[in-house]
């Protein structure tokens, strides 16, 4: 759509092919329902949120940064906000009011809109995009074609990864994808029954092989098959293709801000508090309820011993799992659960000042479908707004 809208505001003929029986049925999802269509942070700022090939959307993002995305949904009478860690949404809290402002632009500007329309081929003339081919048999002849497909993530929108399939006839090698921005699995079963229990303020460190991979701080939460939340979605941007390798260790820091030494003392003033109860009933003030019971597990502390005949070293073992709680990574979640898609197109073989295809003429990419993927906080979306405007602008003046 921004392609689309950018191509028309050029003075081209737009033609919009969408398979679904609507426009933006991802976009209608994204930040909850929200839509968290940008980040406010500089633009210089902006690549350090980017995982995979930032340098080469400089182009395409300092050309149309978040201010000129904020102003276009402005000037279309779409009220905006921005909140914790400047992510910005419509001011309504409606990803359908961004909906209603691309279709009412795209209307405006006398794009051709067509729904129920897959694209089997693109087609080709001495080397160059000529138009494409629908599945129904129809051809669309036109001077430059647009491949705006998304990539595999939540495939019920229509994401089917068409766009790879289009790049590789093209001539174009696909970087291998994997789900990005998902929950991992987690092997350990006795983890899937705290499902629903959230995490504030904690550390996971990842390790494969022995050797430390990274860190992450933050908000966590565990589901019915492993853990989610804003630090795992970070872990897997950053770490989903090492699973290709083996399984990853990850050790949970309950208490982050607490040394050993300090936790170990806590636990003391703790233990003095409740001096004559069971070791099972000490914990409430250490750990969230639903955590408790596997705590004891893992301790090997009995849950009916008396907490003053806990010894130092069950004291000392008990610590060091609260500092570093192991559990083992075994695969992501599926794309179903993905906000986007790891790999694409090889950005090598794009020209990042146009998005033109270095393989065929008038052949052009925009969003998701390219080797690049970043961090939730609407910066993804950003990348689609950048690009798809770069490509319609480019496809513009080209035809």
């Amino acid at each position: 759509m921004a392609a689309a809208i950018s191509a028309a505001r050029c003075g081209a003929k737009a033609v919009l092919l969408e398979q679904n029986e609507k426009t933006g049925k991802k976009l209608f999802i994204t930040g909850k329902g929200r839509c968290n269509l940008v980040n406010d942070c500089d633009t210089a700022d902006f690549f350090d949120s980017v995982v995979s090939n930032p340098r080469f959307l400089y182009s395409a993002v300092y050309g149309y940064d978040h201010d000129a995305v904020k102003s276009f949904f402005e000037s279309c009478g779409v009220p905006l906000k921005t909140e914790r860690g400047g992510r910005a949404f419509p001011r309504s809290d409606h990803s359908s009011d961004i909906l209603r402002a691309l279709d009412e632009e795209m209307e405006r500007l006398g794009v051709s809109v067509r729904l129920h329309s897959r694209v089997k081929e693109v087609l080709y003339q001495d080397g160059q995009a000529a138009g494409v081919l629908l599945s129904d048999g129809e051809k669309i002849p036109a001077d430059a074609v647009i491949i705006a497909t998304g990539g595999l993530s939540y495939p019920s929108t229509g994401s089917t990864g068409d766009g790879y399939r289009l790049a590789r006839e093209a001539g174009h090698s696909i970087v291998p994808c994997v789900p990005s921005l998902v929950p991992f699995a987690v092997e350990e079963e006795e983890y899937h029954g705290l499902m629903g229990l959230s995490l504030r303020n904690v550390e996971l460190t990842f390790y494969q092989g022995g050797k430390k991979l990274d860190s992450f701080f933050g908000e966590m939460l565990f589901t019915h098959y492993g853990i989610s939340g804003p630090i795992v979605l970070t872990a897997s941007a950053r770490l989903a293709r090492r699973l290709e390798k083996g399984p990853m260790v990850a050790r949970l820091d309950l208490k982050p801000a607490l040394s050993e030494k300090q936790l170990d003392q806590r636990i003391c003033r703790d233990f003095e508090k409740y001096a004559n109860r069971d070791f099972a009933n000490s914990l409430s003030d250490l750990l969230p309820a639903k955590m408790i019971p596997l705590a004891i597990e893992k301790s090997g502390i009995s849950p009916h011993e008396k907490v003053h005949d806990i010894t130092k070293e069950q004291r000392k073992k008990l610590t060091a799992l609260l500092k570093g709680l192991p559990m083992t990574m075994k695969r992501t979640g599926p794309y179903t659960e993905a906000v986007v898609t790891k790999g694409g197109v090889s950005t090598k073989e794009i020209d990042s000042s146009t998005m033109e295809s270095k393989k065929k003429k008038g052949l052009y990419f925009a969003g998701e479908v390219i080797d690049v993927d970043a961090y939730t906080g609407g910066y993804n979306l950003q990348i689609a707004w950048s690009t798809g405007h770069l490509a319609g602008e480019s496809a513009a003046m080209e035809g």
